[in-house]
């Protein structure tokens, strides 16, 4: 391995330094001491001179073997980001142009006891606009983002993770680096390149059965015969199969059955059963060269994307079944966790993606315009059970489809299907994100006359070529070209259909910040929701770290530097507006964390009331529209600190929106909506059988702890993994029932319960904005902290009724069990699960309680 420091310097020499590998410049100028955090207040502009410096890294090592006794020495770069020459000895190895690439250069003849490397790499901006210089053709757009990005141009021209050009939640930091491992690798007749696992149920015999495809560069001259032994012991399991190898990349497919008597544990995703796999050996005894012995883990699961004919309705379905069982998707997108790939260690993907799971997650749609995620990303879905979407890696773009560029992408391609089918996580590829869209809707104000070329390319790339290499490397799971499409109705209209958006066919994405959120007709009635949101601010604690005191402003030079998307504080307001009364504080700090909480509210809440409704239309159809059958809100997680659409901030934290979505994605949910003066209920489940429960409907006045009052509707039949009306109500016979009541004075909360514990989270249903509410009190809240042994227990307190009661530690790293409630009871206990050391102590000097009582 060549892990470790090598020297790095920039194209004069006036900058030298060490710099570790796997990593980045800018992650090393900044160990280092010679620039601040790259995220701080506005150097992401400050700092745009790095990625426009050219940079070489190099060093010197010892062969730590003797060069004359193997066949074949590799130099070997699992990633390479992105634009760069290779040498070693003074000699050209090749050039590298294409960061999700792995390359391997022969070195068999130039190697010594000691050598001298060096990547010496190009500019990732001036190489973008060189190769879109020379496009002479025809200009392929967008050339640049818009100015609110302060991002940089031509992205679509280089094979690199798109938003680091920026995007409209991130900043622009084209990186250079050599980003993942790099090693000598040196071996006689044959070496194994990739190794894959992929299950299948064959329904004829009723029998499991494993694909184990096995990638080799074979020296030899001559096909080398041996034999391979596959064992699985805990499923009573062993096979060995005669192999020959053929010289060059030879590969052998092996097809083992599993035992019949043995009964196989599937994996499911989170919410529906276990994430079993079973441990498996396989033993390569060729009759040249060493014995190989692969320990990896099998796991079993088919998925089908069932698009077929609905009765009474128009058009097709579009959900996932797992094990033959439809399974309702909830989850987010997933966009990359740093803008410098090497900060990203396994702790912070732990953290985020358990942190999904928490939130009863069953899957994230990792985005088209990051990167691929690495291994342990998905080795942690696969123990998780967190579904994966993962889209090839081009976005909101059209893309070049001359000949070095396709060959390029072929290689990509064929790659990361090789390096990512044996994860049972990943559960469908999908060409692009909203290039189908931007073409069809036509973004790029594309003349009528030149469409047709566009076309073309767009079909050249994602389906001759990308899906082609899909359907030859992985037959195990479905492939759609773009996100959102028409599916099956796409394919039927030559892969761009008319209206990508129909609700009809196919997922859609929906973003409206004008209309009230609140109010669900603005919602479409889709098959599958795979983006939608709204944006917020993070938390003062983790603006704090990147600011200065003068930022701390709604209206601040940074507070609009750090917001990407246009119109994006204006456009909170306004939202906020509908429902709130917006912070009149004369203290500006006050009236700034005012402001990022009621941010943080309204996005929980219009989102809520979003996924709410998609949760509630999976089992009807109306007027033609419905079935939806996923819910996969944008976005997760966030690359830096900035306002977002993000549920958890830069660092971890948990947005209002997390602990909303813990509730809103609960197996068992009751929802309500008004239609019409008609107040409806839905039991919501993902449960596998049938539950009797009991409603509870409980209507309080704002001004009183005391429920004015109480319903309780028993065996109530709430259905398995379905979406069924269990209580209807005019709005003005419930206020009769409940004397005193008018739509300003009342709320109502909601919830289901059942045997054995079985219990929904309480729901509430406002009857009117809340700006408008009468007999809301200022109340006075109290808690008190204790430990009990790993947690800490919030006792909270309150005089009277108040909404959205948020507790904030600042920066001690943790979540609460819940947070953002309405609490409509005198006393609730709250459970803090630190992930890091803390203390009672600490906990209290850092505790804020808000509520919404306290904005004014």
């Amino acid at each position: 391995s060549l892990r470790g420091s090598w020297r790095l310097g920039n194209g004069n020499g006036s900058v030298v330094l060490r710099g570790e590998v796997p990593g980045c410049v800018h992650t090393a100028l900044h160990r280092r001491g010679l620039i601040q955090d790259p995220y701080y207040r506005f150097n992401d502009v400050m700092y745009r001179w790095i990625s426009l410096d050219n940079w070489t890294y190099s060093r010197t090592f010892r062969t730590p073997f003797d060069v004359r006794k193997w066949q074949k020495v590799n130099f070997v770069f699992e990633g390479v980001d992105t634009v760069a020459q290779i040498m070693i000895n003074n000699i050209t190895l090749g050039r590298t142009d294409n960061m999700f690439n792995r390359y391997s250069f022969d070195i068999t003849s130039v190697i010594k006891e000691v050598n001298f490397v060096e990547v010496r790499f190009l500019s990732a901006v001036s190489y973008a606009a060189e190769q879109s210089r020379c496009h002479k053709a025809y200009s392929i757009p967008p050339a640049c983002p818009p100015p609110v990005q302060k991002g940089e141009c031509h992205a679509n021209f280089i094979r690199k993770e798109q938003c680091s050009f920026s995007w409209d939640w991130g900043p622009s930091f084209p990186t250079q680096g050599i980003w993942k491992d790099v090693r000598i690798e040196a071996y006689n007749h044959y070496h194994l390149m990739y190794f894959s696992l992929t299950s299948f149920f064959v329904k004829s015999t009723r029998q499991w059965s494993l694909e184990i495809e096995s990638i080799f560069d074979v020296v030899s001259s001559k096909p080398i015969a041996g034999l391979v032994t596959v064992n699985i012991p805990k499923l009573q399991t062993q096979q060995t199969f005669s192999v020959k190898l053929q010289p060059g990349e030879g590969s052998i497919v092996l097809l083992v059955n599993i035992n019949k008597s043995s009964t196989v544990e599937a994996w499911w995703p989170n919410g529906h059963g276990r994430q079993t796999g079973y441990n498996i050996t396989t033993t390569f005894i060729m009759e040249a060269g060493y014995q190989i012995e692969k320990f990896s883990k099998a796991y079993f699961r088919t998925v089908e994307l069932v698009q077929e004919p609905i009765l009474g309705s128009p058009g097709l379905s579009f959900y996932f079944r797992i094990n033959g069982r439809p399974i309702f998707i909830k989850g987010s997108n997933w966009i990359p966790a740093d803008s410098f790939q090497d900060r990203v260690a396994y702790d912070t993907l732990w953290l985020l993606l358990k942190s999904a799971a928490d939130a009863n997650m069953n899957a994230l749609r990792v985005w088209g315009g990051g990167v691929y995620e690495q291994d342990e990303f998905y080795d942690i879905c696969d123990e998780l059970g967190i579904m994966i979407w993962q889209d090839f890696m081009f976005a909101c773009a059209l893309y070049p489809t001359d000949q070095n560029y396709l060959e390029s992408v072929r290689a990509e391609v064929s790659h990361q299907v090789r390096r990512l089918k044996s994860h049972p996580s990943i559960i469908l590829w999908s060409g692009n994100n909203e290039n189908e869209a931007a073409i069809a809707s036509n973004w790029f104000s594309i003349p009528y006359a030149d469409r047709q070329l566009y076309i073309k390319d767009y079909v050249m790339l994602y389906v001759k070529n990308i899906r082609e290499i899909v359907l030859t490397e992985d037959k195990s799971r479905p492939f759609i070209a773009s996100s959102p499409t028409n599916g099956l109705e796409s394919v039927k209209e030559g892969w761009l259909s008319q209206n990508p958006y129909d609700t009809h066919y196919g997922d859609t994405h929906f973003y409206d910040y004008s209309n009230d959120c609140w109010n669900w007709t603005v919602y479409p009635k889709t098959r599958f929701a795979s983006e939608y949101g709204f944006q917020s601010w993070p938390s003062f604690s983790t603006i704090e770290k990147v600011s200065s005191t003068e930022d701390w402003s709604y209206t601040s030079n940074f507070s609009l530097h750090r917001q990407h998307h246009e119109n994006g504080n204006d456009q909170m307001l306004q939202q906020i507006g509908h429902h709130f009364n917006l912070p009149q504080s004369t203290d500006p700090i006050k009236k700034f964390k005012d402001m990022i909480y009621l941010t943080q509210v309204m996005q929980a809440q219009c989102v809520k009331t979003e996924t709410e409704f998609y949760r509630f239309s999976q089992s009807e159809i109306i007027k033609g529209e419905g079935h939806t059958m996923g819910a996969l809100y944008w976005q997760l997680n966030d690359i830096w600190q900035a306002p977002s659409w993000a549920s958890l901030e830069y660092g971890g934290k948990w947005k209002l929106l997390h602990y909303f979505a813990q509730n809103f994605f609960a197996p068992l949910l009751p929802v309500a909506y008004e239609d019409k003066g008609v107040l409806y209920i839905y039991g919501v489940s993902d449960l596998h059988v049938d539950h009797k429960l009991t409603l509870r409907v409980v209507v309080h006045t704002w001004s009183s702890l005391e429920p004015i009052c109480t319903l309780a509707k028993d065996s109530v039949t709430v259905k398995a993994q379905s979406a069924v009306p269990i209580y209807k109500e005019s709005i003005n016979d419930l206020m009769e029932r409940c004397r005193n009541c008018t739509r300003k004075s009342c709320v109502i909360t909601f919830c289901l319960v059942g045997e054995g514990g079985l219990q929904s989270p309480t729901n509430h249903h406002f009857l009117s904005s809340i700006k408008d509410a009468v007999g809301l009190e200022k109340t006075q809240l109290s808690a008190s902290v204790s430990q009990q042994d790993d947690t800490y227990m919030f006792v909270l307190q309150t005089t009277a009724i108040a909404p959205f009661v948020s507790l904030d530690v600042g920066s001690i790293k943790g979540r609460f069990s819940d947070n953002g409630f309405l609490m409509t009871e005198k006393k609730k206990v709250v459970v803090f699960y630190p992930w890091e050391p803390t203390s009672v102590e600490e906990l209290e000097k850092s505790l804020t309680l808000t509520s919404l009582v306290d904005v004014v």
